[in-house]
């Protein structure tokens, strides 16, 4: 497929921070994709929390399903707009890398422990894991990615951190965070990543909060966005119910919002006339929804926020799964043989060489790991 001029061409990306020979068969965002998917932090995504842990049910979505769900969606839109499909792949299966056992409830919790040491963002996290932590490749850390896969990997960074990385890698990926740059904007692929994750969770999270009992379609009749789809699928099949009709409804929505996206950035993408990345990245974000579905999309969040985040029982297991975070951090900073750290060694402190070793578990390593150290079992786990 022919690219538009303003899509990020593999062949003039900005690199690699460690030089490589070009693969012979695949463009360098095909070979990030592929090394992401081979990745042992891809792999531990199938048993980390997206809302509901995973022990809970087997049919909800983790942190891996999610990753793949917003990678097809990305690459549908990216097809339409003629975009770079392998880098919207890539920065989507890697995205979440970095997030923590237990969703954002761990999350939350590590970056109260670390409160004092730096903090705790799951997108640099993301980054620290492709561009360090990764034990892959004899020549290198991390898994030596693309400026432009990197670039949509961390797509928020507090001014910090975005200083910090700008001083051991001038004009990277974090420029775009500092107050004196005239970059505006990531990439196409990368700003269409970020919007697929937003339509992505907001539709797999009505699907899963219905399997889980604590949303009713009832409930999801306040939604407007959500609504429309449910009572048009009826109109068309009268006879639907139960999950037959919220899938067809969910199905609608997504192929609506997909639509919306595209039919919104190709009129950004001509009011603007960008004629090359340059231009897109100093630019204000062309990848978006159109007025009326970014509000809609905006009153789903809310109702989502208020009805299945912060459901009581949601909420039970989020102050169970804080407890376990900040207490596998008090054990392996009071003793750091728990986890094989050597000081000698490391390059980074105590304090954020267990945030790492934490943010890499998995829900059930961590339940089991608290269990190990507490002799508390807060989660049956299989």
């Amino acid at each position: 497929m022919t690219l538009q001029p303003y899509a990020c061409d593999p062949a003039q990306s900005r690199g690699r921070r460690f030089a490589e020979p070009a693969a012979p068969t695949r463009t360098e965002f095909a070979r990030d994709r592929d090394r992401i998917v081979h990745s042992t932090a891809f792999r531990r995504l199938v048993y980390k929390t997206q809302v509901f842990l995973n022990h809970e049910g087997d049919l909800f979505r983790t942190r891996l399903t999610h990753s793949l769900e917003v990678a097809q969606l990305g690459r549908s839109i990216a097809r339409t707009l003629k975009l770079n499909e392998d880098l919207v792949e890539a920065i989507a299966l890697a995205h979440d890398l970095g997030h923590t056992p237990f969703g954002h409830a761990g999350q939350d919790a590590l970056n109260a422990c670390m409160a004092e040491h730096g903090g705790f963002e799951h997108n640099l996290q993301s980054l620290r894991v492709v561009d360090d932590l990764e034990e892959r490749y004899p020549q290198y850390n991390g898994l030596n990615l693309s400026f432009e896969t990197r670039e949509g990997i961390l797509k928020h960074c507090s001014r910090t951190n975005a200083k910090h990385l700008e001083s051991i890698e001038p004009n990277g990926v974090a420029e775009r965070f500092l107050e004196h740059s005239k970059l505006r904007s990531p990439s196409l692929e990368a700003q269409l990543c970020n919007l697929a994750d937003n339509i992505a969770y907001n539709a797999h999270d009505i699907d899963d909060g219905v399997r889980s009992g604590l949303l009713s379609l009832e409930q999801l009749s306040d939604c407007s966005l959500f609504e429309t789809y449910r009572l048009e699928s009826l109109s068309q099949y009268p006879q639907l119910t139960g999950r037959r009709l919220l899938f067809e409804a969910i199905r609608r929505m997504l192929s609506a919002q997909v639509y919306d996206v595209i039919a919104a950035t190709s009129a950004n993408i001509e009011q603007t006339q960008p004629q090359n990345t340059a231009q897109v990245r100093q630019s204000k974000p062309m990848v978006t929804f159109s007025e009326p579905m970014r509000m809609q999309s905006g009153e789903l969040n809310r109702f989502l926020f208020a009805n299945l985040y912060r459901h009581p029982q949601v909420m039970e297991t989020t102050e169970r799964a804080q407890n376990i975070v900040v207490d596998l951090f008090a054990a392996y900073c009071n003793d750091p043989t728990q986890f094989q750290f050597d000081e000698k060694t490391s390059t980074v402190s105590l304090h954020r060489a267990v945030a790492d070793y934490i943010a890499g578990m998995t829900d059930r390593f961590a339940a089991r790991e608290h269990e190990r150290l507490t002799g508390q079992k807060v989660f049956i786990t299989s």
